[in-house]
């Protein structure tokens, strides 16, 4: 049986994610799982509640959240990434299920973003060892 996984896809810099997540697609091919699932939403701060609702709707094994925050001229993109990665990490353990981090930034440049694309796929592998190691 596959490991069915959920994708959750910032459309903010929508140039980046779009590379991010086709290569997380082919990864999770690669490896035997399968994108059964996938929510768009507007950013990276976005991206708790679309974890919850699919969880709650379990049909998923693990969900990749694909992401990019580009440095500003604020702190506004430090912000973003903690307070979405602390509320993810707290839904993977509420839920018991594995949420990986596919997001690129803070604090990075477009150039050095767009040399980061494979962050989606480390975090689809890792979702699919978290589902391997845990059952």
């Amino acid at each position: 049986m596959s490991i069915k996984i959920g994708f959750v896809v910032s459309e903010f810099n929508r140039d980046i994610t779009y590379m991010m997540e086709v290569e997380g697609r082919e990864h999770a091919s690669f490896l035997g799982a399968e994108v059964t699932d996938c929510i768009y939403v507007p950013g990276t701060y976005d991206m708790p509640l679309a974890v919850k609702k699919m969880l709650k709707a379990g049909g998923v094994d693990a969900i990749v959240t694909i992401g990019c925050v580009i440095e500003g001229a604020t702190q506004h993109d430090e912000i973003v990434v903690q307070h979405a990665a602390r509320k993810i990490i707290d839904l993977s353990l509420e839920y018991e299920k594995p949420v990986t981090l596919g997001i690129s930034g803070p604090g990075m440049t477009r150039l050095e973003a767009s040399e980061r694309i494979d962050y989606a796929k480390r975090a689809v592998e890792s979702a699919v060892k978290m589902c391997q190691r845990l059952g």
